[in-house]
């Protein structure tokens, strides 16, 4: 029985009438299943490289009026991409639970669990067994790690697997300064590779919610303030770092900002922190972002954006979702890898990432010195 996304679509293109005066590359491409160098659809295909499935650079042969070698070229197309998972957290343990149970019918399923990377003995969860990180980078198998370690971690992480020649999904931050984060995405351009931040707080249908309630409307001023529970610096980062998931609100809300002046309390007997950031949009509208820490801190958010139409002061009631974030994010991912996300798409979430990390750096420097 044929996978019904999204490879049943190319397997009958493959196999249609019109394959047989058209190249497997011009189909594929029609259809949206990756890209091919030197693209043209009356060439021999020795020529071109689908990033599809585990043959990331599969090496096609002309296969005009070949319908049996259409059918084996589809069957090694469809073949999964392996994962590792690095890091057994709450996180990590999410990944492998997804990974694990696909939404049927959705890009997810052309990725294949195939073990986990833990600096603690665990040898098996979920019946997936624990390799070791050298296992991991070496093995041919292994075609994308989802990195899932403390915040401090993932820039060492990240470059070892792109090193390695894998594909990278990694939680934020990206890195621990805006420096590190570019020469990463230098480096999977590179190598050809996907990097992919998962950013899920703009997948919560809380946050889908708010975009529709300010889409459109003109902002006077505006405040966001989150709570929450005490953490590492060490491990997690400076507070703008650990914390970028506001700025990333307030970038995709409001557009590009300017920091106008930044500020950090601290009570280290209390294990207290707060973080209180302003900034400027492009009609020079005031924002201010607050982040405050603490032992038992109720973890929420707090909103106050005033707009000429009126006052947003509580977030908006929303529904639940029928797919979790991380499955999501997981699908968007997977896409990324059958190269299905559009090159503005890419670009622009490039752009945001890159430039919450930059703001995220210029925070730190207002406040340590």
């Amino acid at each position: 029985m044929l996978r019904c996304w999204p490879y049943s679509a190319l397997f009958r293109s493959l196999c249609s009438p019109a394959a047989h005066t058209h190249s497997v590359a011009s189909v594929a491409w029609q259809h949206g299943y990756g890209f091919a160098k030197n693209y043209g659809t009356q060439q021999s295909l020795s020529a071109y490289y689908f990033p599809i499935g585990a043959v990331s650079e599969l090496r096609v042969k002309d296969l005009r009026g070949q319908p049996g070698q259409r059918a084996a070229i589809y069957k090694q197309i469809s073949r999964m991409f392996g994962i590792v998972v690095v890091g057994i957290g709450i996180a990590g343990s999410v990944r492998m639970r997804d990974l694990l149970n696909p939404l049927p019918c959705s890009p997810s399923e052309s990725l294949k669990l195939l073990g986990f990377v833990s600096r603690r003995p665990l040898g098996h969860i979920f019946q997936v067994r624990q390799m070791s990180l050298e296992e991991a980078l070496e093995s041919e198998a292994v075609h994308a790690a989802m990195i899932c370690t403390d915040n401090s971690n993932h820039e060492e992480s990240i470059r070892q697997f792109l090193e390695a020649g894998k594909h990278v999904l990694v939680e934020y931050p990206m890195a621990l300064s805006a420096s590190k984060a570019q020469e990463l995405c230098e480096l999977a351009e590179q190598k050809g590779r996907v990097l992919h931040v998962e950013h899920i707080e703009i997948l919560t249908e809380e946050y889908k919610e708010l975009k529709k309630e300010v889409d459109g409307k003109d902002l006077v001023h505006g405040t966001l303030h989150f709570t929450g529970g005490s953490l590492d610096e060490q491990s997690s980062g400076f507070l703008s770092f650990s914390g970028i998931a506001r700025l990333t609100w307030l970038i995709d809300l409001f557009g590009d900002l300017t920091v106008t002046s930044a500020t950090m309390e601290k009570n280290k007997e209390e294990n207290y922190s707060k973080l209180t950031a302003q900034f400027l949009t492009l009609n020079n509208r005031p924002l201010t972002w607050i982040e405050e820490r603490a032992p038992g801190m109720k973890r929420g958010k707090q909103i106050n954006f005033c707009f000429k139409s009126g006052t947003l002061e509580t977030l908006p009631d929303a529904p639940r979702a029928a797919v979790g974030i991380f499955m999501q994010d997981q699908n968007l991912f997977a896409k990324k890898l059958m190269g299905q996300v559009s090159r503005e798409e890419l670009a622009a979430e490039k752009w945001r990432i890159l430039r919450c990390l930059k703001l995220a750096d210029e925070i730190k420097q207002l406040c340590e010195h």
